[in-house]
């Protein structure tokens, strides 16, 4: 090899030494400054299980930003308010049943130490189809206010009818409605499974044994043949009232469903089209307490930042619910839609709701599955 090929190889190797190390440092330049841009919008991800009335509540674009913007990434899963005591919550942050009853039993069950929260609420209603609002309106069971799109379901006359086993075609201005056929009843959901269905047996054995909250058995089994008429009438339920309140949308199911109020409300603040639907607020309910149960600090955050921070309380009543302790908020976002909503509850009795045993038991028996010695 001569003395001038030597120095060119040299040069060679030296170039591609000195490319490797600049490609090296570039590579980690770009590493270095990616986690630099991403320090700023870093989130904890959140794990948690939820009815399925806030499902779009939580996939909302909106929301998902707000939360990021507190530093929290929420992950979810649905499943009726009463089923979630049975799941294996290892590696979750919360459990937000529909209502106080299910998580006091979560927390006991899972020994919380931390307090729920309960960001928000929802009263029970019925929703209902205009021709079956107005035969309900002339036979006694309800009352309707001026134009016709909202009112109210005399408990006691509908509890009476239903003991009686009354059926559509009995009623008064129901012929020519081939849709109002059969028993009378309320599509409500799986209680033993779902807090709406529960809420529904609280309320109607508060009607039905004159005002009195049902405390122990004996009370349980002077409503139990009622509550299991209510109940057994159905056939099959769903476990959430998000199915039951879509077929009714859709104008399939029955002309009666049981949803919150919240779904409703969300429909109307969004401008959705609601066809000749009617909503119907009984004149004894129960409003449901969404609550929060912190599995851990960070399930505790954002139940904190759901309650508190005013960005997440506008976007809470944008999908229907009525923040804790601000009627403000829920009034202001509805004023176009009185119509159809009491914004105020105006004329409604809240129903106490037993305790968390009382009403387990009280599903049990409705659904023909409990101690009935």
């Amino acid at each position: 090899m001569g003395f001038r090929e030597q120095p060119a190889r040299v040069r060679r190797i030296l170039g591609i030494v000195l490319a490797v190390l600049l490609l090296g440092g570039v590579a980690a330049a770009l590493v270095v400054g990616g986690d630099k841009d991403d320090s700023g919008t870093a989130t904890k991800t959140v794990r948690g299980v939820i009815g399925s009335e806030k499902a779009e509540f939580f996939a909302d674009p909106e929301v998902v930003k707000a939360l990021a913007a507190k530093g929290l990434t929420v992950r979810t899963e649905t499943s009726g308010s009463w089923d979630m005591e049975e799941l294996p919550l290892e590696g979750y942050d919360f459990a937000f049943p529909s209502a106080k009853a299910p998580a006091d039993e979560l927390k006991a069950r899972r020994k919380v130490t931390a307090a729920p929260l309960r960001p928000f609420y929802s009263p029970l209603v019925v929703v209902a189809h205009s021709a079956a609002a107005k035969v309900l309106a002339d036979n006694g069971l309800a009352d309707l206010g001026p134009g016709g799109r909202t009112g109210t379901l005399r408990m006691e006359a509908y509890l009476a009818a239903a003991r009686a086993d009354r059926t559509w075609q009995q009623l008064r201005g129901s012929a020519g409605h081939a849709e109002l056929s059969g028993t009378l009843f309320i599509t409500s959901t799986d209680p033993v499974a779902s807090n709406s269905g529960a809420l529904y047996l609280a309320a109607a054995s508060y009607v039905a044994d004159g005002g009195r909250v049902a405390g122990d058995k004996a009370a349980v089994d002077r409503t139990a043949p009622l509550l299991r008429k209510l109940i057994q009438v159905q056939g099959a339920q769903q476990s959430s009232s998000d199915a039951p309140f879509r077929d009714f949308v859709s104008g399939v199911g029955n002309p009666l469903v049981l949803v919150y109020e919240s779904q409703v409300a969300a429909q109307l603040i969004a401008k959705q089209e609601m066809g000749d639907l009617v909503v119907l607020y009984p004149d004894t309910t129960v409003s449901s307490d969404h609550t929060l149960v912190p599995l851990t600090d960070t399930g505790r955050t954002l139940g904190e930042l759901l309650s508190t921070d005013p960005e997440l309380r506008k976007l809470a009543v944008r999908h229907g619910f009525r923040p804790q302790g601000a009627a403000a908020e829920f009034t202001a976002a509805t004023t176009g839609h009185t119509g159809y909503l009491n914004q105020t509850l105006t004329g409604i009795r809240q129903a106490p709701v037993p305790t968390s045993k009382v009403l387990h038991e009280m599903a049990l028996r409705a659904r023909d599955q409990g101690d009935t010695a």
